[in-house]
């Protein structure tokens, strides 16, 4: 049985006996976790075990794991900084900034790799103008040059831990003060200058093999009518066709205030299909999840199918063994410290 386009979410700590017979479901591909799903590390890995053993080949287990406000799992993991901080110190230092951000992007990876979890929604491309909250600290820099250099040494270290890197929000959530959970953004810029700063770093991280794409529920009014995440002109000209990406385009979450402008569940997942997602994200509903599974019909996509296949689980290594080791001890003593702004000059 090959992956199927949606990904959906568990209610608990473990898989209820209705989510264990969702998740034989043809459509489902994959789960997302959430801080609701975890107690430790001991559950979680066991939680994830569980799922890879529900189908072969096994549904993709992915989280949203960036660091500072979105790190799901807290207690007996490393607390991460949020990516402004490398962006800060890599206006002090710059290879000092770079540095710290490949060690960052390995810490993140490396840690869900050793509990099972085949990637994290990671890392954020957005540029931080200072005008929208939802993005704000999550943002290397404001500066698309600084972004792509600091996301680019990240994502290096998300492969060295065997890790594929996501990014998002494309073609560049920053420049909207609405949040997108709650809202529909609109950013009325011509694609011109979207072009020239926001699609800088998507583009250098496509080039140097970037694996996923998350676009934003956000319209670019001067583009396309529909949030980017619906629009055929963002992914399959834009994302495809000018930057030549060929991996795999997750939707944002499709029970976002900013999807729904799209119809109800059905018509959203047909819809984000249409314009080039390969797999359909519905979270904390459900219902939904279900209606979406019912209403979608046969989807049968190959090259979706070999797409999704390339995000599978790379070589990881036990926890204990990656706790005794001292790139992690290192790795945890420096990256905890930098959340300190009185240690901002520590030696590397």
């Amino acid at each position: 049985m090959s992956l199927g386009p949606v990904m959906l979410d568990l209610t608990g700590l473990e898989i209820s006996p209705e989510e264990r017979e969702v998740l034989a479901h043809p459509l489902v591909g994959g789960v997302i976790l959430f801080s609701r799903n975890y107690a430790s590390p001991d559950q979680l890995q066991r939680l994830v075990a569980e799922i890879h053993a529900l189908r072969s080949p096994h549904l993709l287990v992915s989280v949203d794991h960036e660091g500072g406000r979105v790190q799901r799992f807290r207690h007996g993991f490393t607390a991460l900084p949020p990516a402004r901080i490398y962006g800060r110190i890599y206006e002090q230092d710059r290879k000092r900034g770079k540095h710290l951000a490949e060690l960052g992007g390995w810490l993140m990876a490396s840690e869900l790799r050793a509990v099972g979890i085949d990637f994290s929604y990671a890392p954020v491309l957005d540029l931080d103008r200072g005008v929208s909250e939802v993005i704000g600290d999550r943002a290397f820099h404001s500066h698309p040059e600084k972004v792509g250099d600091l996301a680019q040494a990240y994502v290096a270290g998300m492969r060295r831990a065997g890790m594929p890197a996501t990014g998002k929000h494309f073609p560049g959530h920053g420049a909207v003060a609405p949040d997108s959970h709650v809202d529909l953004p609109v950013d009325e810029r011509c694609f011109a200058d979207i072009e020239a700063e926001d699609l800088y770093p998507f583009g250098r991280l496509i080039r140097a093999g970037m694996a996923a794409v998350m676009p934003a529920h956000v319209v670019y009014a001067a583009v396309d009518e529909r949030p980017a995440c619906f629009s055929a002109r963002w992914l399959k000209d834009v994302l495809r066709g000018q930057l030549g990406f060929q991996g795999v385009i997750f939707s944002d979450d499709l029970s976002m205030k900013g999807a729904q402008v799209m119809g109800d569940i059905v018509a959203r997942g047909e819809a984000a299909l249409a314009a080039g997602c390969d797999m359909v994200l519905v979270c904390n509903h459900p219902q939904d999840a279900v209606r979406l599974l019912d209403g979608l019909g046969v989807h049968d996509n190959p090259v979706s199918h070999l797409r999704l296949a390339r995000l599978h689980e790379r070589h990881a290594v036990s926890r204990e063994a990656l706790q005794a080791s001292t790139d992690w001890q290192q790795a945890v003593a420096l990256l905890e410290a930098l959340q300190d702004h009185e240690t901002l000059q520590l030696e590397v």
